[in-house]
């Protein structure tokens, strides 16, 4: 109990702003790993568990019963529900994969600017604990056991500088590497020539509307995220 104490203390304590090179250099980095193919390839399964997590997450507060999460090394994942084949519920689950991440970015970069650099790590490794026990694969467990370990490392035995900076450099990653996603979407979209299985065309199948609208759906959100928690990160630091 005296750990779960100073735990729940240092979470909801806020810390001073950290310096303007630090938020900057870690929107420098976020945007090497995006740029870099070798560290995109490494660093987009951190994308993927999140895209996996927002389907798992809708599903579960739709009513649809959850079967399972797998996660693949070709940075592709697969969340599996049970439900109703149609309906709103099945849109909401196959709309909030590519959102996910910049959604959950956005968030950060709001607790981020009040402060809650701990906090927000800490819910991470809690968002992580429970994927986990949805996860169905030897890969999945290993990617996800892999960044909970990194995460619980640095928010127990970093200090609050390395804390600060880790935060600032999750976040920015999830709010720049969201919209790269998206247009990693549609590229594989022309390359599969209609016959695609992405969640745009999941959701061209469950809705009027075509595949090409729904990406665009998707890039719209993920822009404004990344728009508006900018402004949050950097915004003090550039006015």
């Amino acid at each position: 109990m005296d750990v779960v104490r100073e735990i729940w203390r240092h979470a909801t304590t806020p810390q001073g702003a950290p310096p303007d090179g630090v938020v900057l250099g870690a929107a420098a980095v976020a945007l090497v790993c995006l740029v870099i193919p070798v560290l995109w390839h490494l660093t987009r399964h951190v994308l993927t568990i999140v895209h996996e997590g927002a389907h798992a997450a809708t599903a579960v507060l739709t009513g649809r019963r959850l079967a399972g999460i797998r996660l693949h090394s070709d940075t592709s994942g697969l969340t599996l529900s049970v439900g109703r084949p149609r309906g709103p519920g099945m849109v909401a689950t196959a709309f909030a994969g590519y959102v996910g991440p910049a959604l959950l970015g956005l968030g950060a970069a709001w607790l981020l600017s009040r402060g809650y650099a701990v906090g927000l790590l800490w819910l991470f490794v809690i968002a992580l604990a429970l994927l986990l026990v949805q996860i169905r694969n030897w890969y999945g467990l290993w990617s996800v056991l892999v960044s909970g370990a990194l995460l619980v490392a640095v928010t127990w035995w970093g200090s609050a500088e390395v804390q600060s900076a880790f935060a600032y450099l999750v976040t920015w990653f999830l709010l720049l590497g969201a919209p790269r996603a998206v247009l990693e979407l549609q590229s594989s979209r022309r390359r599969a020539r209609g016959r695609g299985t992405s969640d745009a065309d999941a959701l061209a199948r469950l809705t009027p509307l075509p595949g090409i609208v729904w990406v665009g759906i998707f890039f719209v959100v993920c822009l404004g995220a990344l728009v508006l928690g900018a402004d949050w990160l950097a915004g003090p630091v550039l006015r």
